[in-house]
């Protein structure tokens, strides 16, 4: 039974005598007959006696190098088994899938397979992975899977998964994804390039720059900086001349005309900032009205007050 700690030696036996007997067309050219057999036989008694340490790793190491000499459907039922142990569900069902069309109508272990079928599909989601670029190596938790484009989701187990994206000239781009039972998850990868930028993915345009030029909004930008600048160094000049007035009133004696000399200095220091801070508020307001006529904004109301900007309107 699938999930159990022990392979039956029937298994063994069975597969041990149709390798014996039917072998894939491929080994019909090994030089020396049945050293594939032999060889094949010694990778999966090796398998067994390593599941049955509960070595599962190792196990399946033996067991896809005894399918790869020579491959058995046979051998597909203890791929999958261990695949289960080692809670690949993904790998697990797609590997009884396959003893199942192989062993055909007489398989040994159908009634069980298809049981742990039906467990198996609770257990899987897929992901949906695109790149921008082509040709792109993809690992799920450290194991190769293909090269994009694929043309379908791929099944993967539950839970959290590593995807990994890799190309050569490239920088490899991880990524981790939480998958949920029959989760289909959409998951883009962009690798850069040897400049470390990233470039566009195929079929889109890379982004445009909006162009300088009389509907750019970079000329009031700069216009309500410059204001705003212009008032703050006014400022900072009428409040320094307002203090040595305040000395010199201070100071006896001091003459009535440098008196009014410094006090007409700070009036008019005090005035150009005054001025240069409205036309900044100003432009400002325009810059602002124009950037979110281009946005999508409707019913926008820009006024200026006594106390600063007044922004209403309708916004979505």
């Amino acid at each position: 039974m699938i999930g159990s700690r022990s392979i039956s030696a029937i298994t063994l036996a069975g597969m041990l005598t149709s390798l014996a007997g039917g072998l894939a067309p491929a080994a019909y050219a090994d030089p020396q007959p049945g050293s594939s057999v032999k060889e094949a036989g010694k990778h999966f008694q090796r398998g067994v006696a390593l599941y049955n340490e509960a070595d599962y790793r190792a196990a399946l190491v033996e067991f896809r190098r005894a399918y790869d000499i020579a491959p058995n459907a046979a051998v597909l039922y203890n791929i999958g088994q261990t695949y289960y142990q080692l809670q690949n569900y993904a790998a697990a069902l797609s590997t009884l899938e396959r003893y199942l069309n192989e062993s055909g109508a007489t398989a040994a272990h159908r009634p069980e397979v298809e049981q742990t079928i039906g467990t198996l599909q609770a257990r899987v989601g897929k992901v949906a992975i695109t790149t921008n670029v082509a040709d792109c190596e993809i690992t799920i938790d450290d194991e190769l899977v293909g090269k994009t484009p694929f043309s379908e989701p791929l099944l993967v187990s539950i839970g959290r998964r590593k995807v990994t994206a890799m190309r050569e000239g490239r920088p490899a781009e991880t990524r981790f994804v939480d998958v949920a039972a029959g989760d289909t998850v959409q998951l883009a990868l962009s690798l850069t390039d040897p400049t470390g930028r990233v470039p566009a993915a195929p079929g889109t345009s890379p982004p445009t720059r909006e162009p300088e030029g009389p509907g750019s909004l970079t000329p009031w930008w700069v216009a309500t900086g410059a204001l705003g600048g212009l008032a703050l160094v006014a400022g900072g000049i009428a409040l320094y001349e307002s203090r040595q007035l305040k000395d010199m009133r201070d100071t006896f004696p001091a003459s009535h005309d440098d008196l009014n000399k410094k006090a007409t200095t700070v009036s008019l220091f005090s005035w150009a900032a005054d001025g240069f801070g409205l036309l900044a508020v100003i432009a400002g307001g325009i810059t602002l009205k124009l950037a979110l006529s281009r946005s999508h904004v409707h019913e926008v109301h820009v006024a200026v007050a006594p106390n600063g900007i007044q922004l209403a309107g309708t916004f979505r």
